[in-house]
């Protein structure tokens, strides 16, 4: 198999991230594999699409996650055409990018639709993607299984808001992941909130959520593949996010822990409420935050945390995921172009 992945940048990855884990993993099991970022990608003359990418060394045994980085961030980049690939996915999370360098994620997104229509594999279906770059994208799932949102601009309609939910709220920005730009605001100890709702809105629209007490003892991360939550031997791909002491983010970026979790029927009912959209999305691989018995955020560009999952229960969860690729491969060798991208990501 032939797989690309796509990143910011090569040379910002991490060897913690998930994606070096999914890359080194289908590296192990002896596939060619390349990573490229947003800005590598060419459209010729011709209609034929191509990348710049990096590969580390065909054939050779990776002890660490850092050594097999460093190979693919030290190799010589070489341009490569696209159509030859079985397997692109993408990971860039675009609110990794500046202001100034949005354009960079949703070329990718446009690259990534002309790749699919060239009977490449392309996860998670970039058209989808392109629909979820705000987190209005959220408010399509089940209203049973979201708290209570309102996106404005309006100070005031905010305020009001905070009011009818007894005074507690979190505030986000509209676009952006990590936990960036999150508030949880009180208004009997902070009546003036003008000021983190301007801070907010002078980049977008204002994202007012109810706040679920659960979230006091973090959120729950679980990993669902092709609409079902990824398992292997009775153990789930999820781990609790543990916020620090002062911060209401439980995002591992913002400084929260992993620690092993349970997970319960009341979880995996949310995951059986969300599958029909994720299914019908093309969403092959995304992650899932969870308070209580409602849904924080629905992560489908770059969820982490396989390595956590790992370290806490022993599981090599990145393997099941490139197992599921090839089974993917093998349809489409099967079926040629029968199945529509959006279908085969998630068949």
């Amino acid at each position: 198999m032939r797989i690309g992945f796509v990143v910011n940048d090569i040379a910002t990855e991490q060897s913690i991230y998930s994606t070096t884990r999914l890359a080194m993993s289908a590296a192990a099991r002896g596939h060619d594999v390349h990573l490229m970022g947003l800005r590598d990608f060419g459209y010729e003359p011709d209609g034929s699409l191509s990348a710049i990418a990096a590969t580390a060394t065909v054939g050779k045994r990776y002890r660490s996650l850092e050594r097999y980085l460093e190979d693919v961030q030290s190799a010589t980049r070489e341009r490569t055409q696209l159509d030859d690939f079985d397997v692109l996915m993408l990971r860039a999370d675009p609110a990794a990018e500046a202001a100034d360098t949005a354009w960079a994620s949703t070329a990718g997104l446009a690259f990534g639709r002309m790749v699919a229509e060239t009977g490449v594999l392309v996860v998670n279906d970039p058209r989808s993607l392109a629909d979820a770059m705000s987190k209005a994208y959220f408010q399509h799932f089940p209203e049973v299984v979201r708290p209570r949102t309102l996106i404005s601009r309006d100070e005031e309609r905010v305020r009001e808001f905070i009011d009818e939910l007894g005074g507690r709220a979190v505030l986000k920005p509209l676009q952006g992941s990590g936990g960036s730009g999150v508030f949880l605001v009180d208004l009997k100890r902070e009546p003036n909130i003008a000021q983190i709702v301007e801070a907010i809105a002078r980049d977008g629209y204002v994202v007012a959520q109810e706040y679920l007490p659960a979230a006091k003892e973090g959120d729950v991360r679980m990993f669902v593949m092709n609409g079902r939550a990824l398992e292997i031997d009775g153990v789930y791909a999820a781990f609790r996010r543990r916020p620090g002491e002062t911060d209401v983010r439980s995002n591992m970026s913002a400084g929260g822990k992993a620690e092993a979790v349970k997970v319960t029927d009341e979880m995996l009912h949310l995951v059986d409420a969300v599958r029909p959209k994720l299914l019908s999305d093309g969403m092959f691989l995304v992650g899932l935050d969870i308070a209580g018995d409602k849904l924080m955020e629905v992560n489908v560009f770059s969820p982490g945390g396989l390595g956590s999952c790992a370290a806490l229960y022993g599981v090599d969860f990145a393997s099941a995921v490139i197992d599921d690729l090839e089974r993917k491969t093998q349809m489409r060798r099967h079926y040629g172009s029968e199945f529509p991208n959006v279908q085969l990501a998630t068949a």
